[in-house]
């Protein structure tokens, strides 16, 4: 199984250092809650996600080993790694073909077409489109990227944690979501090695990496969330597994009416349009309180100081304007006509 060391985040934020945009750090309102809370947010990275990150160590590394070929890149996303994936290639002057479900969200293929990707729509799930990249691969020699289980990517992620960390000085807890487990595996990585904890939140019917932790290896799970188009991995990567250490990992589970409420709030209270996995981290703290018997939610101690990554927009915002945003809050229980769920991946 691999392991991912902090020298690789090291290493990866000099690599693409003046590549990519430096986090913008935000402080939540001071004195409503007992705790110090403050917003990363990477929704305003390049491509509208953490993705570009990874994308970027990746292609760069091989750019300096020589091994980015004449067929290009390609890679098969729920959206944002395809996203990223395709700008960076373009950046690096190669094509970029890239896989993704036929329920992959409008906003991400019509943003792809943009720019200059060969979009390739396969199946229903993440899973479908991965199979039919890898037989591109095989079959024309194009450089297979993936979505979040890799080395390269996970580090690339990762240097958000150390620019976190530069911006917000004492910082105990980072909370992010987790899909596949790239974005998390990076970022714990860096908090362990600076003594800062990390939360990772996933909604209840997407739980690859809370599932993993409680079989002590990889399965797979069912995915069904209204956060699944970018947290619907099967199946989470032996790095994010391997990125657990003690007390240093908090693993807790959200349901999909908190995702959906959290994601309102943001726009209703800050006017910020995220995605519905970048507002699953901050619903861990804005949840009903947590049980940790259960692993549900998060609630920081006093003066404890809090970092939520807002880790992609990439989202239709039209649905922000409807009252409920297909979630009955009243009943806490998800409906099955999500808006979202057809314009994002």
């Amino acid at each position: 199984m691999h392991t991912l060391a902090y020298a690789d985040v090291k290493t990866a934020a000099d690599r693409i250092a003046g590549h990519i945009r430096p986090v913008t750090v935000a402080p939540a309102d001071p004195g409503t809650e007992p705790y110090e809370l403050h917003l990363a947010l990477e929704l305003m990275q390049y491509t509208g996600s953490f993705k570009a990150r990874g994308a970027q160590n990746f292609l760069l590394a091989h750019r300096e080993r020589g091994t980015l070929p004449a067929a290009g890149v390609t890679i098969a996303s729920g959206g944002n790694a395809g996203l990223a994936c395709a700008w960076a290639a373009r950046r690096q002057g190669v094509g970029a073909t890239v896989f993704l479900p036929a329920t992959a969200p409008r906003v991400k293929v019509d943003k792809l077409r943009a720019l200059d990707a060969d979009v390739r729509l396969v199946g229903t799930e993440y899973a479908e489109a991965l199979a039919a990249c890898e037989a591109f691969a095989a079959e024309t020699g194009a450089l297979a990227s993936h979505a979040y289980d890799h080395p390269l990517i996970a580090a690339g992620a990762g240097t958000l944690l150390d620019e976190i960390h530069e911006r917000i000085p004492g910082l105990d807890t980072v909370v992010v979501a987790v899909g596949g487990g790239g974005l998390f595996a990076g970022v714990a990585t860096a908090a362990r090695h600076h003594g800062i904890r990390t939360v990772a939140v996933e909604p209840e019917n997407s739980r690859a990496l809370d599932a993993a932790l409680r079989a002590g290896h990889p399965v797979d799970v069912t995915v069904d969330s209204v956060a699944s188009d970018a947290l619907g991995a099967r199946r989470a990567t032996s790095l994010a597994v391997n990125a657990v250490h003690d007390d240093a990992v908090h693993s807790v589970l959200v349901t999909d009416a908190d995702i959906v409420s959290a994601r309102r709030a943001l726009w209703d209270d800050r006017r910020l349009a995220v995605e519905h996995a970048a507002a699953t981290a901050l619903a861990a703290l804005t949840g009903p309180a947590g049980d940790r018997a259960a692993g549900t939610g998060y609630r920081p101690a006093p003066g404890e100081k809090v970092c939520v990554v807002l880790c992609g927009a990439n989202t239709d915002p039209t649905d922000l304007a409807q009252p409920h945003s297909g979630v009955s809050c009243r009943s806490g229980e998800a409906s099955r006509a999500r808006p979202d769920r057809h314009d994002a991946p």
